[in-house]
């Protein structure tokens, strides 16, 4: 009896135990498995999109500086809205052209706390939403750093020129809606980790 209770390794003997636990993982190393692919999935898709926003944000302003720099705005719907190529030392929008260092700094601080929350991100709508900031941010301090008038101090080539409101560039509006995006996000309890909360 011994011997086939050995063979059929029922729950009570070792061996059968040993087997229950190779076939069954433990709740922790089933976490740890199905988070981690997860969260690089999320991570690769903010660095995709960052990526995609950046170099859209590049390629417009190389070509707006080459072809439309001290040139007429082209008119895109009439007077609506325009092409015009403008150099601001501001911040989006060209507000605060005095303090174009600060600017800067903020820039490169907001990249920073973007990296390291990259580490503990979960969610889709908050990779989309952070690489939209990303690229936003990285497309005008690249601007800043290799920009006359200097290394950090750079002004921002803005093109797109709408009827009674600020000119400003594709980086700004990727900011901007990678902004509205996060407001939203938290209006409706989740975090970036992909958990829910209600206040």
């Amino acid at each position: 009896m011994a011997e086939a209770e050995r063979i059929i390794g029922t729950p009570d003997s070792p061996e059968g135990a040993g087997a229950e636990s190779e076939q069954s993982p433990s709740p922790d190393g089933q976490e740890s498995t199905g988070e981690r692919p997860r969260g690089k999935r999320r991570i690769a898709v903010l660095f995709a999109v960052a990526a995609f926003a950046y170099a859209l944000d590049l390629i417009s302003k190389m070509i707006v500086v080459a072809k439309l720099e001290h040139h007429e705005p082209i008119e895109i719907i009439g007077d609506w809205l325009k092409f015009e190529a403008i150099r601001n030392a501001g911040a989006a929008f060209g507000f605060g052209e005095a303090f174009t260092i600060i600017f800067t700094v903020i820039a490169a601080a907001v990249i920073v706390v973007i990296a390291r929350l990259a580490r503990k991100l979960y969610s889709l709508p908050w990779a989309i939403a952070l690489g939209l900031l990303l690229g936003g941010a990285l497309g005008n301090l690249t601007d800043r750093i290799f920009r006359s008038p200097g290394v950090f101090e750079g002004a921002v080539v803005d093109f797109i020129a709408p009827k009674h409101f600020a000119v400003f560039n594709l980086a700004d509006s990727a900011i901007v809606c990678g902004g509205i995006l996060i407001v939203l996000l938290s209006f409706r309890g989740l975090d970036p980790d992909g958990t829910v909360h209600k206040d």
